[in-house]
């Protein structure tokens, strides 16, 4: 199916929590990807963070395509034109940045791809809503805290904030970020334990996943 941004946003509303992953081998990450489906998952951010990062997309693409074809996937950790336009061909139906670039702006805008820049301050946001971003990724969220995103919304009430990094799988962590005001959370490597990955027990990472996305549900009407 094909993802139009607002699909990709809708996408978001409904299970608001997206994992950011990368890992070298593209058959574990399949088996990931499995398991944030069966979770519950509907966005999957795969990060450009590896010598092979595109010979993997391929396959992630190939596979959701087949197995999960209501599933968004996005790529992360984008900087330039140049990486936008590769991923968008290799068909990712999202571009998430750490930082705001107009020049990956205009591509996503050109190719009429979902696009979430990152952020870290008031006039970080703002701007990056004036080149057109209808969500923008507060990072680090570790860093600038949820007190940040609650401020923030004094001003920018309408802006849609998704806060990644220091997000906790955890029932309390998700509790203060979408009573700050977020729109949605991505979660990484906390979401995937090494062990738990190494030792190939895809089921306790659905399992965990099932916990959270039923947890937000019962914030949903004051989120």
């Amino acid at each position: 199916m094909a993802f139009e941004p607002q699909l990709v946003y809708q996408t978001l509303t409904s299970a608001p929590i997206v994992p950011v992953f990368y890992h070298p081998d593209a058959e574990v990450t399949c088996q990931i990807i499995k398991a944030c489906y069966d979770g519950g998952i509907r966005a999957f951010e795969f990060t450009n963070r590896g010598e092979n990062a595109k010979e993997v997309f391929k396959v992630l693409r190939d596979f959701i395509s087949t197995n999960y074809p209501k599933m968004a996937l996005g790529i992360g950790t984008v900087f330039n034109a140049l990486q936008a336009e590769e991923f968008i061909a290799l068909g990712a139906d999202f571009v998430v940045q750490p930082c705001t670039t107009m020049d990956v702006a205009e591509v996503c805008k050109a190719q009429n791809i979902a696009w979430m820049p990152g952020a870290m301050t008031v006039s970080e946001v703002y701007n990056a809503t004036l080149l057109g971003a209808e969500i923008v990724k507060v990072f680090p969220g570790n860093v600038v805290g949820s007190g940040f995103v609650k401020a923030l919304k004094g001003p920018l009430p309408k802006v849609k904030v998704m806060v990644t990094g220091g997000v906790e799988p955890t029932s309390e962590s998700l509790k203060e970020w979408f009573s700050a005001g977020v729109s949605a959370v991505g979660i990484g490597s906390q979401l995937f334990p090494k062990a738990v990955v190494e030792a190939g027990n895809f089921e306790e990472i659905a399992q965990k996943i099932n916990t959270l996305l039923t947890y937000y549900q019962t914030l949903a009407p004051t989120a």
